[in-house]
Order: C-alpha cells, then sequence, then structure tokens
C-alpha cells in the first residue's frame, strides 16, 4: 500500500502511468500489478476495510497502522505487516574508531533529510570521548551542501511538504526550551522551500520530546553515558524498536549489545548496511512482520495441513 499522503484521482494501470511499466518488463502479465493512488480517508481505508482483500503491507507511520489494525480487526481480520516509525539508539564506546563512528552517525541521522524510518536518532556516546564526538559532529553537520536534490554535489533537499518542515521546528523549538544546547542549525534554511538548517544538539536527557518522539527530519540529539548496564536500560526505553548499532572494537561488547536491544536489525560498527537476504522490521511499536529474506516471503504465503486416510486392501 503506498503512503496516504500522495493524491491522483484515477486508478491507473501499466503500463502507460510513469515508471509503472517496470512491472510489465520484470515479466509479470498486464493486471497481476495494479497501482492505486489516493488519500488515507479515501484509497487508503477502502483497503484497509475490503472483506475481499486478505493482506495489507504497509510502510508509514504508527499512527496510521494502528488505523489498519483496527480495520482488520473490524472486517474480515485480514493479515497485516507494519514497518512504522522509530527512535533508534546509536551506542558509541570510547573504545571505537572516533573517525568512522562521527561519519556513520553522520549519515545514519541526516540521509535523505532525516526522513529514513531506522534514523540513527538517539546518539549515545561514552562520556570519556563525548566532548570530542560532539566536536566532530558540529564540523560535519556544518560541512552538509543543501540545494536542489537533483543538482550535483547537493546533499540535503527539502523536507516532504509543509507540515512535516513545521512539524520539525517545533521540536526544535522544544528542544532548546527543554535545555538542551544547540550546537548548530536550529532553523529554516534558504528563502524558499521547505528546507532546515542541519541542526545538532549536545546535552539532551531522555525525558526530553526531541529525545521521545520521531523527530523524521536533519535534527541529531547527542547524549552521553557512563556504564553498559545504563546504556543498556536507556536504549530499550521507548516505544518503538526498529534498529539499532553499536560501535566498539571489543567484539564480546558488540555481541552483549546485539543480544540485549529490543530492535529488528543490529549493526555493529556500520550503519544502514541492508541486504535483500536478511529479514527486516520492527519490535514494539515499530511494526509487525519482515520484509525481504526467507522471513518476508513467509509473510505471504498460508501454512495448509491436509490429512489423507489410506483405505486398507481386503486381505
Amino acid at each position: 500500500m503506498s503512503d496516504y499522503r500522495r493524491q491522483s484521482p484515477g486508478h491507473y494501470h501499466f503500463p502507460d502511468f510513469m515508471g509503472f511499466s517496470l512491472p510489465i518488463q520484470a515479466g509479470f502479465p498486464p493486471g497481476v500489478v495494479n497501482i492505486v493512488p489516493g488519500f488515507g480517508p479515501t484509497a487508503g481505508a477502502a483497503i484497509s476495510h475490503h472483506m475481499d482483500i486478505d493482506k495489507v503491507s504497509f510502510t508509514g507511520s504508527t499512527e496510521v497502522g494502528k488505523l489498519i489494525k483496527e480495520a482488520a480487526g473490524k472486517t474480515n481480520l485480514k493479515r497485516v505487516t507494519l514497518e512504522l516509525g522509530g527512535k533508534s539508539p546509536n551506542i558509541i564506546f570510547a573504545d571505537a574508531d572516533l573517525d568512522e563512528a562521527v561519519e556513520f552517525a553522520h549519515v545514519g541521522l541526516f540521509y535523505h533529510q532525516g526522513q529514513c524510518c531506522i534514523a540513527g536518532s538517539r546518539i549515545f556516546v561514552e562520556e570519556p570521548i563525548y566532548d570530542e564526538f560532539v566536536r566532530r559532529s558540529i564540523e560535519r553537520a556544518k560541512k552538509y551542501i543543501l540545494g536542489d536534490p537533483l543538482s550535483p554535489g547537493v546533499q540535503q533537499g527539502p523536507q516532504i511538504d509543509k507540515e512535516q518542515f513545521q512539524k520539525i521546528l517545533d521540536l526544535i523549538e522544544s528542544g532548546k526550551k527543554e535545555g538542551a544546547k544547540l550546537e548548530c542549525g536550529g532553523g529554516p534554511w534558504g528563502n524558499k522551500g521547505y528546507f532546515i538548517q542541519p541542526t545538532v544538539f549536545s546535552n539532551v536527557t531522555d525525558d526530553m520530546r526531541i529525545a521521545k518522539e520521531e523527530i523524521f527530519g536533519p535534527v541529531q540529539q547527542i547524549m552521553k553515558f557512563k556504564t553498559i548496564d545504563e546504556v543498556i536500560k536507556r536504549a530499550n526505553n521507548t516505544t518503538y524498536g526498529l534498529a539499532a548499532a553499536v560501535f566498539t572494537k571489543d567484539i564480546d561488547k558488540a555481541l552483549t549489545f546485539a543480544a540485549a536491544l529490543q530492535a529488528g536489525t543490529v549493526w555493529v560498527n556500520c550503519y544502514s548496511a541492508l541486504s535483500a537476504q536478511c529479514p527486516f522490521g520492527g519490535f514494539k511499536m515499530s511494526g509487525n512482520g519482515r520484509e525481504l529474506g526467507e522471513y518476508g516471503l513467509h509473510e505471504y504465503t498460508e501454512v495448509k495441513t491436509v490429512t489423507i486416510k489410506i483405505p486398507q486392501k481386503n486381505s
């Protein structure tokens, strides 16, 4: 199912609509794949409530995911898989390669204007390297190039729409008011379009809105930790559980965290490394079910048991 916000009044069949001739090129017969654009209250609601639809797979917000599950429960109990929001922890230990950690933390947050479900938006940095990590993260953010995303060399374009633009600015203001230190950015960029400056906050605490809510924008929050037990508890203290990462040269520490973190994907000394063979999905309110890999195929199958009594021949 496509994003509920997309707008178009008709029901389009490939190959004549935009790039949707690709399924035919891949060998699918006409009519197997159909594109139905529309708003959530119209197209999305119709699909979610339809008694002849047996399965819905949705990628989007947790709020809309709940509506789809509710619709399934009120109608035919259609199977639903959901890939929803996240507030993914990225944990940086003092023994990590600092250059790599800063770069992966930067890309893991600012990629696609921060509009990425797996964004590493809660960065926990061990106390001995905290100040240096913050300093390098500020330098990296200030080098980011904003502008027309179709132009060579541009690294950040505008946010998706005015509503999201205003939401991000509101959360930035909440960070300032609640006592986080604004290190750079913090406002709009340019004189047109929904651009937001790459923003870095330090001295962030777990109770702040920017540390709890999914911002879905170019706003990096950097928090400090002291002990392993502390940071595991804090990393898991969220309603989300889509992804997580840990940076350390200690393999035992890395494996401890890989097991302890409540997330569908855990990266060690990297971020956003995805493969078609690896199942992807979330724990808790980040969703149900998996995409990709063998587990992804299971979401689209039903298991049937057939038992046959074989008649005995007369002796």
